[in-house]
């Protein structure tokens, strides 16, 4: 795939496949477009190609990403034998510091702001173009990519983290400051709620197609649901409890309803398009994941929740760690990844509850315990009891969906994470000695950034 180069930041051309289902549909070829062509003739078909770009590009290195919030959060190793930087800088071992130019920062930065720079163009170009549609398809497609946009950039605040974010970058010569956590947080917020307003006069349908990873979610309406289920994430980071409720009744939130309802990420085995990369084969050597020894060794007697790691016939070892378990979460490569689901949600609902109303908090927390074939919940009713509680469904029912290391550092429980390696004091044969493994609070802005 041809890139190119907007100032700092990395921008991936856009894709000329865009994926429906399991079919892959032809468009015009943008290996090497013009973006001030399409930006200024944003026709239907150079439309479909710009949100195709969107979607696929959404994909790009969001294994590497779920591999950064996994084993930094403790929910998994992955061993690779030409990649020690898995088990080493990710781990913190012996380091001070994690690299600002490994690919475990600068690969998902860039594909989360290649995105958001598609995102632009269509937000810049479709007001150019009432030609072709009406206000109402222009309202709502200037909504869908402020909702893509504003999920973009969650994911790589919720990587730096206290160093912030770029939240202007729509002028590549001029991009705007990094501001710092509470305030990305709020500028995303305000982002959502925007595209929430484009989107509620955007009629009845978008004037593209999406995946069906967004079935259910494909109209104005629909997808508006969506926003508002990834607004009440972002109210949840800020503690927002209020706005979380509020968000989460215009949501699809259903407390008795299918806990996988949600967004996905879809992919395929077509040639030219992207497989599942947290699938890897079970019980295989080379490249593997395997779950954390604690997630067996905390998890609640008959706990069906434990089904989502699968016994290896052998060990698997490296560098001082090992894992008897394949982490096993996605099916095959095919598997959808969500990116919100509807289980996420009556967890929100119970986090956004459970200071004000801990009857209703420990109902949502009871239907979650119910499906994992657990007993009702039988603790205290305190907050502090209840968000032990929560957190606890959130590790095993959203396991290796992205949040524990969110959860436990938006709750400043970082120190509860295990430290599997403690370190070696020097000796004659080795002066340096082997330091200690550490939890890492964030990644550090990538070194290509120019602050």
């Amino acid at each position: 795939m041809k890139t190119i180069k907007i100032k700092y930041i990395s921008i991936l051309m856009l894709l000329s496949l865009f994926v429906t289902s399991c079919d892959v549909q032809e468009y015009d070829n943008l290996n090497d477009p013009n973006l001030d062509d399409i930006e200024s003739n944003l026709n239907p078909a150079n439309l479909q190609d710009l949100v195709g770009g969107i979607l696929s590009g959404m994909r790009s290195r969001i294994g590497t990403y779920f591999d950064d919030v996994g084993i930094v959060g403790r929910e998994h190793y992955r061993f690779t034998p030409d990649e020690p930087r898995y088990v080493n800088d990710l781990l913190g071992r012996d380091r001070t510091t994690l690299g600002g130019g490994e690919f475990y920062i600068t690969a998902p930065w860039a594909a989360r702001y290649s995105t958001i720079k598609n995102t632009n163009i269509l937000i810049s170009g479709i007001g150019q173009q009432a030609v072709f549609y009406t206000t109402e398809e222009i309202n709502a497609a200037i909504g869908f990519a402020k909702t893509m946009q504003a999920y973009e950039l969650l994911l790589n605040l919720n990587l730096t983290f206290q160093s912030g974010i770029r939240l202007d970058v729509a002028d590549p010569d001029n991009l705007g400051p990094f501001t710092d956590y509470t305030s990305s947080l709020q500028g995303i917020r305000s982002l959502l709620e925007s595209g929430a307003g484009d989107l509620a006069a955007g009629g009845s349908s978008f004037p593209f197609d999406l995946t069906s990873g967004f079935e259910n979610f494909n109209t104005p309406s629909s997808f508006l649901t969506f926003n508002r289920a990834i607004s009440a994430r972002v109210a949840a980071y800020q503690g927002d409890y209020t706005s979380v409720s509020t968000f989460l009744s215009e949501s699809f939130l259903d407390l008795m309803g299918d806990f996988n309802t949600g967004v996905y990420y879809v992919f395929s085995r077509t040639a030219n398009d992207l497989q599942n990369p947290m699938f890897l084969a079970l019980d295989a050597a080379g490249d593997i994941r395997v779950a954390h020894p604690s997630f067996l060794t905390d998890a609640l007697a008959g706990d069906t929740r434990q089904n989502k790691v699968v016994a290896r016939s052998s060990a698997a070892s490296s560098a001082g760690l090992s894992g008897t378990h394949d982490f096993a979460v996605y099916s095959g490569p095919e598997a959808p990844i969500p990116v919100i689901r509807n289980e996420e949600l009556i967890l929100l609902y119970a986090e956004a509850n459970h200071i004000i109303n801990p009857t209703n908090a420990v109902n949502a927390i009871n239907t979650i315990r119910s499906s994992a074939g657990l007993g009702a919940y039988t603790g205290g009713m305190m907050p502090a009891d209840l968000v032990n509680e929560i957190l606890l469904q959130r590790r095993y029912s959203l396991y290796g969906e992205g949040h524990r290391w969110i959860d436990m550092r938006r709750f400043d429980r970082l120190g509860e994470l295990p430290i599997d390696r403690l370190g070696s004091p020097p000796t004659a044969e080795d002066p340096d000695g082997v330091g200690a493994d550490d939890v890492w609070p964030e990644f550090p802005l990538p070194l290509t950034e120019n602050q």
